[in-house]
């Protein structure tokens, strides 16, 4: 399908003055060379609109079965003659398989809406929360501490002690994971819920249809005081557009739609149109023209083109120095142009803005031309401009939109003409019949003298499939009908048929080949043979075949939704809408309806959080069974995996898990090992203490006996003391007695011995005397010896001594 412009269109100066495009006269010029380029294109009856109008309705017929069969015919005819020719023309509806399998398919794709706050003052509080988050992971014992000792919380945030991150991994988990602003809640709330009101599933699910059939899905997402924000499906066979070759009409500067409005509806939409005006449109029957379908033509409507237009203005500022020293402001219109001055100066920057517009088609009647009221700027551009309508041809280039059907129209073509065939050839088929041949009757004689009639040679044929016949005549010639019954086989026609299937079949394959969807994807014909990874392999690449159309889904359901988040700051505005859309949102949400005032202060990404695919769920499937099997994590943790529907940070949770379970396993042996080496050492501890309790018994058995001993030996030491004490005693007594009486026989001796020297002096003088005497008498010699016992024997104390 080629989608051109007409370069040589008549759209009006765009260098003019805010004031000139405000007026309806340059709203005419732009709907006129709007209707130029699409509804008059070169001046002839064919026109861009029928073009485009003509191409999709025939994709749709075909993606539902409901193609003109009139070429068929013309094929098949003979000179346009079907007399002969008794078929059902009906299509073999093959292409509406496939459209149902990727369409289904990709509506039956889920995503988590998810509003990310960008703007500098959530960007702060987020930084500012993952700073205090770092701070409890770091001070935890401390924390501790202080609450124990001094009753005192110096926590930073609210996640419970159990819960915080132990890791700058974690903690960067736990931001992308488990943090959420509550101006973010409140975001993803209000979006949700005026999708829901929308019914935009069922939006959604028409979009996905044409993305498919025709190849471009267009929405359309608007505000009004009365319904707040509406979200509308489109049909693109209705829609007009500036030319462009982007995928996404990012670069498109205009952009309408055609609808089919009653008198009463247009009266009540525009009261301002006047009666003459309405029944001149009521007379003028030049906008049939423009409707495609005649046949469904409702000759009580007219058809209205309404459009946005894009184009710039100038805003201008009269910056005032007071006497002060200060600044002032003053908004002016482009046309202010004042001479240098020193008091004040002009600044001024362009914008882009747009204008909306209503035309009755084939008419000079402008019902709309104004500045629209609610655009939709971006806060980190406010200087940009976005359209109500999100467009997106995923397979275009040059104009020309390619689709899954437009590819398989030919191939489909030949199928049904491949159909219309095998119908023919069956309708010429005749059955297999029987020859007969009567000579051959006429010869045989059965034996029970009945000849051989046809008859009762088919009956028996049939019956028993038996023959008889006869190898010679009655003549005895050699006979040429020995066998009277032969069956006709007519097989010209199944080769035929055969052929036709063969040749369907190539072209079913061919659609497959063209479009990617093959038998693994659609579940058509799955191979006994194949296995069930390699099925599932070919069911994978069926589906990278068609990502492009998942792809621009996602973008048209993305753009809405941001076109969503930048209309709710007009919802904010009126008090009904907001009223209504707070309301909508759950009343147990306090902390949301609170920050729900305040959306429009913020600025937010939006972000489409697609549900992994079943390739990818059981890829991290069989991570997680294999980490479970391998003790590296909990079936808490894999609950836990399981609910994280972002396919990255799964496996980066998984990876998470997996290492603390490891260290926290690491930390188990190294305690155990601790355990044990206390243990040991409480063994060998218990087992020294009983040693030395042994040894300190022994020792104490041992010193009990040698304290017996001592005391044995002391008592004996005592008793034999205090037997030599007595011994002592009786010895120093009989010493005394002894002393005494060797003293008094010292005494005694010493008195003998004087006495004895007195005896010997005495006997001495008495001898002398009588030695003189002798001498003098000269007398005889005298004996002076003793003549009794005279020595006395003595006795000591040694026998005294004790054994």
């Amino acid at each position: 399908m080629n989608i051109s412009t007409n370069t040589n269109s008549s759209f009006p100066d765009q260098v003019v003055s805010d004031a000139e495009k405000a007026t309806l006269k340059y709203g005419l010029q732009v709907s006129r060379a709007i209707e130029q380029e699409w509804f008059n294109y070169g001046g002839s009856g064919s026109n861009r609109y029928a073009t485009n109008w003509n191409s999709f309705h025939n994709l749709r017929l075909y993606a539902r079965g409901e193609q003109s069969v009139q070429k068929y015919k013309d094929e098949l005819a003979i000179n346009g003659d079907l007399s002969y020719l008794n078929l059902d023309w009906k299509p073999v509806p093959i292409l509406s398989k496939f459209s149902n399998i990727v369409a289904n398919g990709i509506t039956q794709k889920q995503y988590d809406l998810t509003s990310y706050a960008q703007d500098p003052q959530s960007l702060k509080k987020r930084t500012d929360f993952a700073q205090n988050l770092l701070f409890d992971m770091v001070t935890l014992p401390e924390q501790e501490r202080a609450n124990k000792i001094l009753s005192v919380n110096i926590k930073r945030t609210n996640v419970p002690a159990i819960d915080l991150p132990e890791s700058i991994e974690e903690r960067d988990l736990y931001m992308q994971l488990t943090y959420k602003q509550a101006i973010e809640i409140a975001e993803e709330e209000a979006i949700n819920t005026v999708l829901a009101t929308n019914e935009f599933d069922l939006t959604k699910s028409r979009v996905n249809q044409d993305l498919v059939n025709i190849g471009i899905g267009i929405t359309k997402t608007s505000f009004n005081p009365a319904e707040g924000v509406v979200v509308d499906y489109v049909d693109p066979a209705y829609c007009v557009w500036s030319y462009t070759e982007d995928p996404h009409f990012n670069d498109i500067y205009y952009v309408g739609e055609v609808k089919s409005i009653t008198i009463p509806e247009l009266k009540k939409e525009f009261p301002n149109i006047l009666n003459e005006e309405l029944e001149h449109i009521q007379k003028m029957p030049g906008s049939r023209s423009f409707i495609r379908g005649l046949q469904n033509y409702d000759s009580n409507t007219v058809q209205v083109l309404y459009f946005e237009y894009k184009t710039y203005t100038d805003q201008v500022f009269k910056i005032k120095r007071t006497d002060s020293g200060l600044e002032k402001a003053i908004e002016k219109t482009d046309e202010f142009n004042p001479p240098p001055n020193d008091n004040f100066e002009r600044v001024s920057r362009s914008i882009e803005v747009l204008y909306e517009g209503a035309k009755i088609i084939g008419t000079d009647i402008m019902l709309k031309w104004e500045m629209s009221e609610n655009m939709t700027r971006p806060l980190a551009d406010t200087t940009r401009v976005e359209m109500s309508y999100s467009l997106c041809a995923p397979r275009m280039y040059k104009g020309k939109i390619q689709s899954l059907i437009s590819k398989c129209i030919g191939f489909a073509d030949v199928i049904q003409l491949t159909h219309l065939k095998i119908q023919q050839v069956l309708s010429r088929m005749v059955p297999d019949g029987i020859f007969l041949d009567m000579d051959g009757l006429a010869e045989v004689d059965l034996g029970n003298g009945t000849n051989y009639n046809p008859a009762e040679a088919l009956n028996m044929y049939f019956q028993t499939g038996s023959v008889v016949g006869r190898s010679l005549t009655q003549d005895g010639d050699m006979n040429r009908g020995k066998v009277p019954i032969q069956e006709l086989s007519s097989s010209n026609g199944m080769s035929k048929i055969q052929s036709l299937i063969t040749a369907y079949n190539y072209n079913m394959q061919m659609i497959r080949d063209v479009t990617g969807l093959n038998e693994a994807r659609d579940g058509s014909l799955p191979s006994a043979d194949a296995l069930v990874g390699l099925q599932k392999m070919a069911a994978n690449a069926s589906n990278v075949a068609t990502r492009h159309i998942q792809e621009a889904s996602l973008f048209l359901a993305l753009s809405t939704c941001e076109n969503i988040s930048l209309k709710i700051a007009d919802v904010l505005n009126f008090p009904l809408t907001r009223n209504s859309l707070m309301n909508s949102i759950s009343t147990f949400n306090v902390e949301t309806l609170n920050e729900i005032q305040n959306l429009n202060l913020h600025d937010f990404g939006i972000y489409l959080a697609m549900e992994p695919d079943d390739e990818e769920k059981a890829e991290l499937a069989a991570n997680i069974n294999a980490s479970l099997q391998q003790g590296s994590i909990d079936i808490e943790d894999a609950i836990d995996i399981r609910e994280i529907k972002n396919i990255k940070l799964a496996n980066q949770m998984l990876k998470i898990k997996r290492k603390k379970k490891e260290e926290q396993a690491q930390a188990v042996t190294q305690q155990n090992i601790q355990s044990q080496a206390e243990a040991n050492a409480q063994a060998s501890e218990k087992a020294a203490m009983a040693e030395v309790q042994k040894q300190q018994a022994l020792t104490s058995e041992k010193v009990a006996i040698e304290q017996a001993k001592s005391q044995f030996e002391i008592q004996r030491m005592e008793r034999e003391a205090q037997i030599k004490k007595q011994l002592m005693a009786t010895e120093f007594e009989y010493s005394m007695q002894l002393a005494q009486a060797q003293l008094g026989a010292t005494k005694q001796k010493e008195a003998e011995i004087e006495d004895r020297k007195d005896k010997r002096v005495k006997i001495q003088g008495t001898q002398q005397s009588e030695l003189i005497q002798q001498r003098q008498t000269q007398g005889m010699p005298k004996n002076f010896e003793s003549q009794g016992n005279d020595v006395m024997g003595g006795f000591d104390l040694s026998s005294f001594d004790p054994n």
